[in-house]
């Protein structure tokens, strides 16, 4: 067997894809995805998808990268991340290991210090993280619903003062979107504080993003105000996956991220969309009361290692 690990082509982008989805069932990854990754990254984030090449057949990857945005207790300098996906079919032959050597060599390189990766709660995964050295940190739950035999609640009458809008009617003006994101999106639990940059910066990394979907995508108007939403993902293989739903702080408690998440997976199943997946720090107990009234079931765990490299 020969392995080799290089940097991504864009002839890559569907093999990558396919490997991806193998390896992380319970993400939503498409070509067009993985090569607008590739294009849209921050140049702060000196952003490289690694590829793992096995006899001149694409057998896994690994986006890697540093960790940008504000210098936070919980979003620290010298902090860096990378994700090893390999096919399981070409497991156990190095390929990881390979992968991960790479990506932690560039990020040493770089003057990073910490490094994040995700892996699933199963046996082979989270051995292969301890023994290369890496610490287990937060948790995070995947659920699923099947939309074929889902009873969603019905969509009643709205309460004065609120409406609701899909993604395509901001499209226009995609800003009142991002005031209201990246606002609720700094209070989600987790070791690592989202940063959304820019209002240019979201629009690339985003709303264009191509798995992001305008027409699943639900905003609850509070007397004109956007104040919570419901951003739907979409694979075009009849899946839905919820990209993050949340409510501006001061205006939580009143049922309105409930409301723009039934309509978004009302959207999604008049779409066709089979199954909803959605994903949850285990911290994030509002969310997860959400989703089980839903009828959302547990589908997986995910962990998030880290480990301290010796720059």
């Amino acid at each position: 067997m020969t392995l080799i690990v290089r940097d991504f082509r864009a002839s890559d982008a569907a093999a990558v894809a396919e490997a991806r989805r193998a390896a992380w069932p319970y993400r939503v990854t498409t070509a067009e995805g993985v090569a607008w990754e590739v294009r849209n990254a921050p140049a702060e984030q000196r952003f490289r998808l690694l590829v793992a090449e096995s006899d001149g057949l694409v057998v896994g990857s690994a986006p890697t990268g540093v960790l940008t945005g504000e210098d936070t207790e919980r979003h620290r300098p010298g902090r860096a991340f990378t994700d090893v996906h390999v096919h399981p079919a070409h497991r156990r032959r190095g390929v990881g290991t390979a992968l991960l050597h790479s990506a932690e060599e560039y990020l040493a390189g770089l003057g990073a210090g910490t490094v994040y990766s995700w892996t699933l709660d199963e046996r082979p995964s989270t051995t292969f993280a301890e023994r290369r050295g890496y610490r287990r940190g937060r948790g995070s739950r995947c659920l699923r619903l099947d939309l074929t035999t889902a009873g969603l609640p019905p969509l009643g009458p709205l309460p004065p003062g609120v409406e609701v809008r899909r993604g395509t009617d901001f499209a226009a003006d995609p800003r009142p979107c991002y005031v209201a994101e990246s606002a609720a999106g700094r209070d989600e639990p987790g070791d690592i504080s989202p940063d959304p940059g820019s209002y240019e910066q979201w629009l690339a990394a985003e709303w264009r993003r191509p798995e992001r979907s305008a027409e699943l995508t639900s905003y609850v108007l509070v007397d004109g105000v956007v104040t919570a939403y419901s951003i739907g993902l979409t694979d075009g293989r009849g899946r839905y996956v919820s990209g993050g739903t949340g409510t501006l702080r001061g205006c939580r408690g009143r049922g309105l991220a409930k409301l723009a998440k039934n309509h978004s997976l009302h959207l999604a199943h008049a779409a066709g969309c089979t199954e909803a997946i959605a994903g949850n720090d285990t911290g994030n107990a509002p969310m997860l009361t959400i989703n089980q009234w839903f009828g959302y079931r547990p589908a997986a765990e995910e962990w998030r290692y880290l480990r301290e490299l010796a720059v």
